[in-house]
This record gives structure tokens, C-alpha cells and sequence, in this order.
């Protein structure tokens, strides 16, 4: 009999109405999201991997936080107020990839996922999605993107308790911790932490990633929307830890477009302040909303 490992029903706080990037509000705020059919600015999706956090580390123990991968594909949005609940498949004793999803109270599904344990992560779910991508042609918004291009400079970035990062992330940890669905002492306790000092956990791994991500100055057109359709975070030397300097080099490993989206993939490696040794990575496939583009060709958009 398959062993279903089945978390408590979660209300996921939303924190990112301020939100901005390139000059404009994001689909996060409630005007917005209107503005696009959307009835409001929806949860932000990582914050539903933290559900997940406490039945993977029951499986794999402390290796979890230093070797594992959450990779994720997003199915339906989760709005304030709503409840989310989370499933982990217990894999066979040895086994090192355990199947995953979330629901919402009423059975909708939020979104699917592969954990692995590395360093043999196989196939991930995100990788295999990615394989079976149709050539980008006649992108609009992506129209200068390609795969293939990197960032030319290092980014330093580091997460302290009380550091508000940024415009896409207008919060700090402190402020995060105190509405975390899974709340842990390993996340502001060292003495507490087997490692000695607080863990980065898992859903702000996306706010590290992405906290300098303007400087990467990818050429998408503005002004538009995005939204994340698809995340991986792998922890490669883990776990990231509070208050240390890291290195981030990003690099486009993918493009593709669907009815209502162009989308761009984007692998980020997380160096050590040396820049030498990988400690962990994200990727994301980030969909641009194809209405949120006020020149995108009136016949090319979705009926």
C-alpha cells in the first residue's frame, strides 16, 4: 500500500502587494491582477513549499536541508484566505525521489512536484517539462532574449533578519518568520540549528535568487507582467545560511511561449563568497503575460 504522507491545511499569508518591478506594480497587487482577469493578487507560489519541508525531512533527516531539490510546476493560483494543504509520497527505504503536490481545501489542485536527494538528483520534474519545450518562435516580449546568455557580473547578496530585500521582495526574513507557515526554530536560533547557525529556509531561497535580479538587465520588453510557472530550488552544499555572503551568475536556459504567455527559463547558481565552490541553485521559468504588453499585436493575443 502507498504510504501518503498528508500535512495540515495551511492559510499562506500574502506579502508581496507593494511589490514592483521595472517601474510598475506587479500581477501580486490586487489592481493589477483585476486589471488581467485575475479576481486578485494570488499568493506568491514558493510560499507553499515550506508545506512540504516537514514530511521531506521526516524521509531524508537533516540531508534534506543539505542535498535536496524541490522542483515544482504550477497548476492553480491560491488567493488570501484560502487553504492549502500538502502530499508527499513516502518513497521505498533507500529510494532518493518521493512524488508531491498541494491541494486547496476543496481538492483544487495548486501544484505538482518532484523532491529528490542528491548528489544523484536524476531527472527532475522541471527538467523533464523543459526537454519537451516546442521551439520559440515569433516571441514579442522575448524578442531579444536568447539561450545561451549570461550575466556578466557577479552578484553579491546576502539575507540578514531584519534586511528588507527589495522592491520584488518588500519584506525581510523577521517579517516572513512571523507569518511562516512551518515555523522552525533552525531559522533565527544558531543554537538550535545542527548546523550552528539560522538556515535560509526553503521558500526564501527565491528571494535570495532573485534579490539582484534587476542587475542581470535581461531584455524583455516593458511594460509587462510576469509570474512564476514553473520552480526548482536544489541544494547542492546546503544548507544556505542567514547573514552569510554568496555569489549569484545567471544564465537563460530556455524559451517558450503558450496561449496566453512567453516564457524564459533562467538557471541561477548560488557560489560561496568566493566565488568557487556552488552551494545551491534555482530555476525558473518566468511567463510573461501576453495582455499585460500594451504593443503586443492584437492578433497574436489569446481570444
Amino acid at each position: 500500500m502507498t504510504d501518503i504522507l498528508k500535512g495540515p491545511l495551511r492559510a499562506p499569508a500574502q506579502m508581496l502587494q507593494e511589490q514592483s518591478y521595472g517601474g510598475h506594480k506587479s500581477l501580486h497587487d490586487d489592481a493589477e491582477a483585476e486589471r488581467l482577469g485575475i479576481k486578485a493578487g494570488p499568493i506568491e507560489g514558493p510560499t507553499h513549499f515550506q508545506q512540504f519541508v516537514p514530511m521531506l525531512y521526516d524521509i531524508w533527516g537533516k540531508a534534506w536541508f543539505e542535498r535536496g531539490c524541490l522542483s515544482v510546476h504550477f497548476l492553480n493560483m491560491v488567493f488570501e484566505g484560502e487553504k492549502v494543504r500538502a502530499f508527499v509520497e513516502r518513497p521505498a527505504e533507500g529510494a532518493t525521489r518521493a512524488r508531491c503536490w498541494a491541494e486547496k481545501e476543496d481538492g483544487t489542485p495548486v501544484l505538482e512536484a518532484s523532491a529528490t536527494l542528491g548528489p544523484d538528483h536524476g531527472t527532475t520534474l522541471l527538467e523533464e517539462r523543459m526537454a519537451k519545450l516546442r521551439p520559440a518562435d515569433d516571441l514579442v516580449i522575448l524578442e531579444d532574449m536568447k539561450v545561451g546568455l549570461k550575466t556578466t557580473k557577479d552578484e553579491p547578496v546576502r539575507m540578514g533578519p531584519d534586511q528588507h530585500m527589495g522592491n520584488l521582495y518588500p519584506f525581510s526574513l523577521a517579517q516572513k518568520l512571523a507569518v511562516i507557515t512551518e515555523p522552525s526554530d533552525w531559522y533565527s536560533d544558531a543554537g538550535a540549528s545542527p548546523w550552528g547557525r539560522p538556515v535560509i529556509p526553503l521558500e526564501m531561497v527565491s528571494v535570495l535568487a532573485n534579490y539582484t535580479g534587476g542587475m542581470a538587465n535581461w531584455p524583455v520588453k516593458h511594460p509587462s507582467i510576469g509570474l512564476f510557472a514553473d520552480l526548482e530550488m536544489r541544494m547542492i552544499d546546503g544548507p544556505l545560511f542567514v547573514d552569510e555572503d554568496y555569489i549569484l551568475r545567471r544564465e537563460v536556459v530556455a524559451l517558450g511561449a503558450s496561449r496566453r504567455a512567453e516564457n524564459y527559463w533562467i538557471r541561477t547558481r548560488i557560489f560561496d563568497s568566493t566565488g568557487t565552490k556552488q552551494v545551491a541553485e534555482t530555476l525558473l521559468n518566468h511567463g510573461v503575460l501576453k495582455a499585460s504588453y500594451p504593443h503586443y499585436p492584437a492578433d497574436k493575443l489569446p481570444a
